[in-house]
């Protein structure tokens, strides 16, 4: 749920994260909630800041379950491993996401929580995750359409898996997340060696860039000062896609430039 890279040049949003803005799914599930489809990500935190509407979130993690009140300036974050499931009490519900590693997540770092069978089937599984490309549709409506209803069969299905969860984590203790968590490593293994780019081009490349500037202005030293600039990146045009949890308008950090200076 979150933007990629940055262009050559363009230092990345602050901390290597990416920033969207998220409307919630309004429909509802087999409990009769409306929201979002439950996942973890395996190498991120992601944090929210509320913009708009009200709702919760649902967590499941190593303090157990939890459910947090969402409503407008309500600003958390969790930590890799938590089980997330937003849900949309106002039918309204907006949030800006701000995700922590740009580009990680969208190569696989997030795992649905679909039922134990599928998770154990690496075929299967992408079967379940996968969403139609607007280049496979002759329109835009017959896309937009085709692609809601595979995002809500998506979000059916990791909502049947939560549930069952849920209630062992209520029942046992965060404990009975185990089989989970081993899962989600056997799904993501074979990615998780690419992904070391993310972090040396984002945060890695950041906090290095501070500590040089830590260490040269204790030498007395503000020659990075001189560089400073602004930058400005847009949100890609078109209709809004659908994520995991509802539909996004990404931040094109890919296509970040300098703004020019005016009179």
């Amino acid at each position: 749920m979150s933007g990629g890279g940055h262009a050559a040049g363009v230092p990345g949003f602050p901390g290597g994260t990416a920033v969207s803005h998220l409307r919630v799914y309004d429909w509802p599930a087999a409990d009769g909630q409306a929201g979002g489809s439950p996942h973890l990500h395996t190498a991120s935190a992601e944090g929210y800041v509320v913009v708009g509407g009200e709702g919760a979130l649902e967590t499941l993690s190593g303090a157990g379950y939890a459910r947090t009140p969402l409503r407008p300036g309500t600003l958390l974050w969790f930590t890799p491993g938590t089980v997330h499931r937003l849900v949309n009490g106002s039918g309204d519900l907006e949030l800006l996401v701000v995700m922590q590693n740009a580009g990680l997540p969208e190569s696989g770092d997030a795992v649905l929580t679909y039922p134990p069978d599928v998770l154990a089937d690496p075929a299967a599984y992408a079967r379940a995750t996968a969403i139609p490309a607007w280049s496979d549709f002759a329109d835009t409506a017959t896309a937009g359409a085709a692609m809601a209803r595979a995002a809500r069969e998506r979000r059916d299905l990791a909502v049947e898996g939560y549930l069952r969860l849920r209630d062992r984590v209520r029942a046992e203790g965060p404990g009975a997340l185990a089989g989970l968590y081993e899962a989600a490593v056997r799904l993501v293994r074979d990615k998780a060696a690419g992904w070391h780019h993310h972090w040396e081009r984002g945060p890695h490349a950041q906090a290095e860039a501070t500590r040089g500037h830590v260490a040269g202005l204790a030498a007395g030293e503000g020659g990075h000062l001189r560089d400073s600039a602004v930058y400005t990146a847009g949100s890609p045009p078109g209709p809004r896609r659908n994520g995991m949890c509802g539909t996004l308008r990404v931040w094109d950090l890919d296509g970040a430039h300098p703004v020019s200076g005016q009179e």
